[in-house]
């Protein structure tokens, strides 16, 4: 028996599952599989949507959200997980605490922390107690999409957190000593060691809470601006109330290949940091 065989079940369940639903979502942009009108093929939906000044700053609104929100997470994450690798007191309550927006779903994580970030929620009755701004600050429902970012940080720090605090576990510990003996300060440490080895770990927490954050639904249409939509908003007020599915199945598409190509340009960036401190790592270690 031939060892390709074994891998037909798993393959022929995700070609069936999940190729047959991309098919019809692309096949139902070009007009095939109408709901509501008739099935012909057509590039007509494509061109309403990109001519569609609505679409292009869901666009703009999204992918500033979803950069913003996953660049402060994994900023963030990495002076945590550093800190986390010390005896600390109390170490499993400290990262039980950290990792509990995981177990919180997105559109209840949105209520809770819209009376923080609200107009008169905990931030701004606290600066204005200290003295520190004159009035409240608007940073739920804002037309730059604060609040959007803000909760992506706090939904998605904790993921980041495992990623990297593994990766950072995982090294080896002459490496760290080597570069100490070396006379190396720990920012030339942490820029020279530390963060090239833990490239690949920040590679994929960057992906995956970009793609997350990129087709989020439940904090946009909760704490979202009420001038722009995000691309989920979008495709489901497109095919849920103006019942226009063909031009939601185009949005679908747009963030499908919006999220591909951000991966790929996230991976292009990232990857020459992981392989120009090599010689020098090499060295150290000898």
């Amino acid at each position: 028996m031939k060892p390709y065989l074994l891998l037909i079940p798993g393959l022929g369940a995700i070609v069936l599952l999940m190729g047959s639903a991309l098919y019809v979502v692309i096949a139902q942009s070009f007009g095939m599989f109408s709901f509501t009108g008739e099935t012909s093929a057509t590039l007509e939906y494509w061109q309403t949507m990109l001519t569609d000044p609505i679409l292009w700053r869901s666009v703009e609104y999204s992918m500033r959200t979803s950069f913003l929100g996953t660049l402060g997470a994994i900023c963030l994450a990495y002076p945590i997980a550093l800190w986390l690798q010390q005896k600390l007191p109390a170490k499993n309550m400290v990262v039980a605490t950290l990792r509990a927006p995981m177990f919180v779903p997105g559109l209840v994580a949105s209520f809770l922390l819209m009376n923080v970030i609200a107009y008169h929620g905990i931030i701004n009755e606290t600066l204005l107690s200290l003295g520190i701004i004159d009035e409240p600050m608007r940073m739920a429902n804002d037309k730059f999409g604060w609040s959007i970012i803000i909760l992506q940080i706090w939904k998605n720090l904790p993921f980041a957190l495992i990623l990297l605090t593994g990766s950072i576990a995982s090294i080896r510990t002459d490496i760290l000593h080597a570069s100490q003996d070396l006379g190396a300060s720990r920012w030339k440490s942490f820029c020279q060691v530390i963060f090239p080895l833990t490239i690949p770990a920040m590679q994929a927490s960057s992906i995956l809470i970009f793609i997350g954050a990129l087709g989020d639904f439940s904090f946009a249409s909760v704490a979202g601006s009420r001038s722009s939509y995000s691309l989920a908003m979008l495709m489901n007020i497109t095919a849920t109330q103006y019942y226009e599915w063909e031009n939601a199945a185009v949005i679908a598409i747009i963030i499908m290949l919006l999220a591909a190509l951000s991966a790929m340009v996230i991976t292009l960036v990232t990857q020459p940091f992981a392989t120009k401190t090599k010689p020098r790592l090499q060295e150290a270690v000898v």
